[in-house]
């Protein structure tokens, strides 16, 4: 009989988990080789050279015939276009942003992102917020109306980013079909528009693709760059705490911004010397909060299991 896994960290998944995190704190310099490609190209090309990869890691799995029943069913297609939507926008404007000169408000936005989803379930699912929780997240809000004053504008990109993985989170919990299957799923829908805007622009003459080989091996990489940090850290996930994983996740927008300010060398002063130490004051209070609540759930699992145990 199959024992429930143990609510543990694994070296396996620990392994996996900063494998994809560095993979997608490292994404920008490859997404920047693209800035002279739109977009909406390169986020075709994510999409289309996605499915193989997911698609051969599903058949080694044997796991194709959940895939199938998430097919036959409308109500698991209809979720899946709603997730597969959220995470397109999320892709276009992360490219735009990288390629636009925008790499440190694409990191801002992934670090706002977990203090996003918490307000997200207090409006949405009456979840309580400690008062922790509420410091952080109104010391985020405050980052980003600083943010707003000195550049006389709301910082779109990195709200755009918050707000789409966000809810594409949100929408992803009621999936019900493993990380694998689903991501498969939905760029299997988002490949339908993606081939037609493909084969318009390759009629049109626009395509990048096939016209420089340069060009052409770097949107045929998208696929990897974008399939393979998933299914590592979906892997990954299983084999580690919750509490781990939240403080793992600030390793890719920290990439980000490294890369932002000492590679691109894009302006880190002002109202970023404010707002940024504000986030990660925010996170920091955000991590101890869920660790201690952590400790404290478990602490009470353990108190109710022990009248059970025998003498």
């Amino acid at each position: 009989m199959r024992t429930k896994p143990e609510n543990v960290d694994t070296p396996q998944g620990l392994a996996f988990a900063l494998t994809a995190y560095v993979m997608w704190g490292f994404l920008p310099l490859y997404m920047k080789m693209l800035a002279h490609i739109p977009p909406t190209e390169v986020v075709a090309h994510r999409v289309i050279w996605s499915v193989p990869i997911a698609g051969v890691l599903l058949l080694l799995l044997g796991r194709m015939g959940d895939l199938k029943a998430a097919l036959r069913s409308p109500r698991v297609l209809l979720m899946g276009c709603v997730t597969a939507a959220f995470v397109s926008v999320n892709w276009g404007i992360y490219v735009w942003s990288v390629g636009s000169g925008y790499a440190l408000e694409a990191a801002l936005g992934y670090y706002i992102n977990p203090l996003f989803s918490i307000a997200l379930g207090a409006l949405l699912l009456g979840e309580r917020l400690t008062r922790a929780q509420m410091v952080a997240v109104g010391l985020a809000t405050l980052a980003v109306i600083i943010l707003t004053v000195e550049t006389g504008r709301l910082p779109l990109a990195a709200l755009g980013l918050t707000v789409s993985w966000g809810f594409y989170a949100f929408f992803k919990k009621s999936l019900p079909i493993g990380p694998n299957q689903g991501f498969l799923l939905e760029v299997l829908i988002l490949t339908i528009p993606a081939l037609g805007y493909i084969i318009y622009l390759t009629a049109t003459g626009q395509s990048h693709f096939a016209n420089v080989r340069f060009d052409t091996l770097l949107l045929l990489g998208c696929g990897v760059v974008t399939a393979v940090p998933l299914i590592i850290y979906a892997n990954g996930a299983k084999l580690l705490k919750l509490s781990t994983i939240a403080i793992l996740q600030y390793i890719a927008p920290t990439m980000i911004f490294l890369v932002a300010v000492f590679v691109f060398k894009e302006p880190f002063g002002g109202a970023r010397m404010v707002a940024f130490p504000l986030i990660w004051a925010a996170l920091v209070i955000y991590s101890v909060s869920l660790l201690r609540e952590m400790r404290r759930k478990g602490r009470e699992a353990l108190t109710e299991a022990a009248p059970a145990r025998e003498p």
